[in-house]
């Protein structure tokens, strides 16, 4: 990857480009499985969305490869797809963006606090 596709973020949408034609070839109930598992995930993503990337892509592998077997969407995730997608990104208790920026937010008041106290 070159310096200024990584800082302009020009590689990851044709990635995402990609992943989104990859989703069209699948068959209906796969796609809308795709749509939840994207909303579920990407809440946790860090700034730029590159850190999900290599998760999108091995969900999608394994949504390609179990509608290429014929098999049905609950077969493949069962009937809790937000579990499936929070097991993805590691587990119930795992953080988003917004849990990442509390926890900076707080300790740059404690910081701060803590200069103005001592």
């Amino acid at each position: 990857m070159k310096f200024w596709e990584k800082v302009t973020g020009s590689d990851l949408t044709e990635e995402w480009k990609a992943f989104e034609a990859r989703a069209k070839a699948l068959p209906a109930e796969y796609q809308s499985a795709w749509e939840q598992i994207q909303t579920d995930l990407l809440p946790r993503a860090d700034f730029s969305g590159r850190n999900l990337t290599p998760i999108f892509d091995g969900v999608l592998g394994l949504l390609e490869e179990s509608a290429a077997e014929g098999l049905g969407i609950r077969a493949v995730l069962g009937d809790d797809i937000d579990g499936f997608a929070a097991a993805v990104a590691g587990g119930e208790g795992a953080r988003s963006y917004r849990d990442k920026w509390r926890e900076q937010l707080n300790w740059n008041v404690a910081e701060k606090l803590g200069r103005l106290g001592g």
